[in-house]
């Protein structure tokens, strides 16, 4: 009776911990229909887009850089849900190893770009003025620089001068434009108990010196802005790098252990 009942306890007996399978399973599922939603978003946003991308703007393009980023993550997370899913050594090992690339590589930018802030400026200065210079002609970089903007209460890159690197907004005398010496409107200071947004209220502001543009538009430029955001708020960009990390850390630990079992599992048969 004891031998009989031993005999079944090691033909059910398993190295491979079920809680720890299909944990990772469902939380690859979990990042895999979300880069299925971040590729859908990225597609529809190219889509209905009413002109063609500029080729100058394609690398700064929202739309492309939420398909790459959706893609990459649908990759990881498919080798991990299947992985785990079958119990398979090739996938798991392909999960564990390409998000620990990615991790090393967001590790790495951050310390390059804490200590190599000035240069960082500099990049992230060039991303901005190619979005300047392209606003009319993608309609996603005009509602992102808008938004940013408005959020951060700023204008341009270093000032509001910036704007004059955008051709309809060239502030010099060869420019017919309209909107010549303009700046867009999410520049502008809000006017109280305004019920419609004044889409001018920013035009002929370039002409205007530092304190007299103070009046009607956000004069400081977004870099000196970013800054002081980041300073005072340095506990929620640790909350937000920490969740980041997290998940990454997660899932590379849960994979190595699941990838460990199923050797010793295969190691047992043997």
């Amino acid at each position: 009776m004891d031998r009989d009942l031993n005999l079944k306890r090691a033909e059910t007996f398993s190295f491979v911990n079920p809680w720890i399978r299909y944990f990772l399973f469902f939380f690859s599922f979990l990042f895999w229909a979300f880069s299925l939603l971040i590729i859908a978003i990225g597609v529809y946003a190219k889509i209905q887009k009413a002109t063609d991308a500029v080729r100058d703007t394609f690398l700064i393009d929202p739309a492309v850089i939420l398909i790459v980023v959706g893609v990459v993550m649908f990759f990881i997370t498919f080798c991990g849900c299947i992985g785990a899913l079958r119990e398979n050594i090739r996938l798991l090992k392909t999960f564990s190893f390409t998000l620990t690339l990615v991790f090393l590589t967001q590790l790495t930018i951050a310390i390059l770009g804490f200590f190599y802030s000035d240069q960082t400026r500099d990049a992230l200065g060039d991303f901005v003025k190619k979005a300047i210079v392209h606003y009319r002609d993608d309609l996603d970089l005009q509602n992102l620089m808008d938004y940013i903007q408005k959020e951060f209460k700023c204008c341009g890159w270093n000032s509001y001068t910036d704007w004059s690197w955008n051709l309809y907004f060239n502030c010099t005398h060869e420019n017919p434009s309209i909107e010549r010496c303009a700046v867009p409107y999410s520049c502008c200071t809000p006017v109280p108990g305004e019920a419609v947004i004044n889409t001018m209220c920013g035009f002929d502001v370039q002409t205007q010196k530092y304190v007299d543009a103070n009046k009607s538009i956000y004069p400081v430029g977004c870099a000196d802005k970013a800054v002081v955001w980041i300073e005072s708020h340095l506990l929620l960009v640790g909350a937000l790098a920490l969740g980041l990390a997290l998940p990454q850390i997660a899932g590379i630990v849960l994979s190595q252990i699941l990838i460990s079992q199923i050797h010793d599992e295969i190691g047992s048969v043997l």
